[in-house]
């Protein structure tokens, strides 16, 4: 393997990779800070960013820089939910049975996150993940979960999380009453040249390697194919520190980056 070749302590480019240890940059820092607002206000926001931006790597993080004895993280992913679904989802992470009916399911999770607020003294975070995928009348049911108290409270914070087609499916005007109650948007874009480089070498000093494996030149290469989208920048450079450790290279240079490139990658490929 790679890392023997390179003396590496751990893979650098895995999903495995501990949060703490992940690159954060000026836009993540900047959305996690705005999302633990939300959190702490108990407010509805929206996170969108292209496929392979680090949407993923943003939950993570989020959920692990909040207290957890002040907090209560729900997480649903499913492209498939309905409102029942939803509530249900919600009620089973909390270890309550749901009522059939959409109606008596969203009045018994209301009441069981009162409990949770008044009784345990912890906020309540809804995540809903690959939002963009979500039906019509899915999206239109957060409004009415939202609608607590005459408006007067939310009884919980609400974060949509999904591509960016979330927002343009958003901005209809069947979606009006919905978007008129987002309180935060957030956008995870690209990273830049220098941002991609910092993210490269922040995962080599984690593997507890070289962080000048590659050239700039290569760095270069790497970005342009990339466009700064950390999925590909990951397999990219997985796939170059494979190589390079066959063909016996302490160093990858911009020819080898162009090799993978042209051979090992598929047109736009963020698996």
């Amino acid at each position: 393997m790679y890392e023997t070749f390179f003396q590496m302590e751990h893979t650098p480019f895995s999903r495995n990779t501990p949060v703490a240890d992940l690159y954060e940059s000026p836009a993540m820092a900047d959305t996690l800070g705005r999302l633990a607002y939300a959190a702490d206000r108990q407010l509805f926001a929206i996170v969108t960013a292209d496929a392979g931006c680090g949407k993923s790597t943003l939950i993570r993080r989020f959920v692990t820089s909040l207290p957890k004895e002040e907090y209560l993280f729900l997480y649903l992913s499913d492209s498939k939910l309905t409102p029942r679904w939803f509530y249900k989802g919600m009620l089973d992470q909390l270890g309550i049975e749901s009522k059939f009916y959409r109606g008596d399911a969203k009045r018994q999770l209301q009441k069981e996150v009162e409990i949770i607020r008044g009784v345990q003294k912890k906020k309540v975070v809804c995540i809903l993940d690959e939002a963009h995928l979500l039906e019509k009348e899915t999206i239109e049911e957060f409004r009415f979960l939202l609608n607590y108290r005459f408006d007067s409270i939310s009884p919980m914070a609400l974060v949509l999380v999904g591509q960016t087609e979330l927002w343009d499916k958003l901005r209809m005007q069947r979606y009006a009453a919905v978007r008129q109650r987002i309180d935060i948007n957030c956008v995870l874009p690209h990273l830049d040249r220098a941002e991609t480089e910092r993210y490269i070498q922040s995962h080599l000093a984690y593997a507890g390697g070289r962080q000048d494996i590659f050239t700039e030149k290569a760095l270069d290469d790497i970005y342009k194919e990339s466009t700064g989208i950390q999925r590909r920048i990951n397999r990219i450079c997985e796939k170059s520190l494979m190589y390079a450790s066959q063909q016996g290279k302490r160093l990858i240079d911009e020819h080898l980056v162009r090799y993978i490139i042209e051979h090992e990658m598929l047109g736009g490929d963020t698996r």
